[in-house]
């Protein structure tokens, strides 16, 4: 659903009004400064590349790119692959662990013979065989708590969108959110006081926070835009999400117009970081911070 089956609906819509099936996606990869504002784009390629984590390190960057995770240096120069065994049909739904050695992901299992099979792994930061956390599908994953102890994914049972947690360890899934809008992209804080999540639960999306045990839920925006990917900053002063332009009637695809927002945590005052560009799903569904709580990396993308 987040990743494959928005390409597909896309051509899709280029076939329907007779135009070619094989539209160019030009992605670009930048790092954006919060203070001044610069971005650089460190990377520009004909293909979809999507969802852009820094390490907790800052040395390198991680991103799926058809389908696999790859490591990117600072400057956009390919570091390698991160051997994922059978798990070849990663989305834009993956990021690493506080501590460095672990990588979680989600992935497309052809094995859960599900339409909507999206399940979440994890495997060490150098790579290996990819050990299953959810059985349920779809799963996607968004989060990892300080610890290291608990993941924060969106699934869908029953037909609706909520909020889970799970250990890494391995055990049941725990639902956090119980309402009948769609809940989806959940976050720890730094600190792990808090959980941040975006819902259509109005007539936008609009972003939203509560404690980690799904108590206090409490609406954080409500304007005009279609608020995604509330992403908080590791010193804790910051939100940083991406704003659709227009109502999608609470989907996220690609290729529309959008502009990334960042939020004071302390006054709830919110201001651009960019100009409109087209985004949409891929461009900043991570974790983005770099570690001193600096600089975002995100993806602006042109599509023919």
């Amino acid at each position: 659903m987040k990743n494959y089956l928005l390409i597909v609906a896309f051509l899709v819509s280029k076939l329907a009004i007779g135009q070619s099936p094989s539209p160019k996606i030009t992605s670009n990869l930048e790092v954006l400064d919060i203070k001044n504002g610069k971005r650089q784009v460190i990377l520009t390629g004909n293909w979809l590349m999507e969802a852009p984590n820094w390490s907790p390190d800052g040395k390198f960057l991680i991103l799926n790119r058809k389908g696999v995770l790859e490591k990117m240096s600072i400057e956009g120069e390919s570091l390698g692959v991160i051997d994922t065994d059978f798990a070849n049909r990663c989305t834009s739904a993956h990021g690493i662990s506080y501590d460095g050695k672990t990588v979680f992901f989600s992935h497309n299992d052809t094995r859960a013979g599900l339409t909507n099979n999206s399940r979440i792994f994890k495997v060490p930061i150098e790579g290996g065989k990819p050990t299953l956390l959810t059985p349920n599908a779809p799963s996607f994953w968004h989060g990892v708590s300080r610890s290291g102890k608990h993941i924060l994914y969106a699934g869908l049972r029953n037909g609706n969108w909520d909020i889970y947690k799970i250990p890494t360890a391995g055990g049941e899934e725990i639902r956090l959110t119980n309402d009948a809008a769609l809940d989806d992209a959940p976050e720890y804080s730094h600190d792990s006081k808090f959980i941040y999540f975006n819902s259509y639960r109005t007539a936008r999306v609009q972003l939203y926070r509560m404690k980690p045990d799904g108590s206090a839920q409490e609406q954080l925006t409500d304007d005009e835009f279609d608020n995604w990917y509330p992403h908080p900053s590791p010193d804790g002063r910051w939100i940083v999400f991406m704003s659709y332009l227009e109502d999608q009637k609470g989907k996220h695809p690609l290729g529309k117009e959008v502009k990334l927002r960042l939020m004071n945590l302390k006054t709830n005052q919110i201001k651009d970081l960019t100009e409109t560009f087209v985004g949409g799903q891929g461009t900043l569904s991570v974790p983005c911070w770099s570690p001193d709580s600096k600089r975002l990396v995100f993806v602006t993308y042109k599509l023919d």
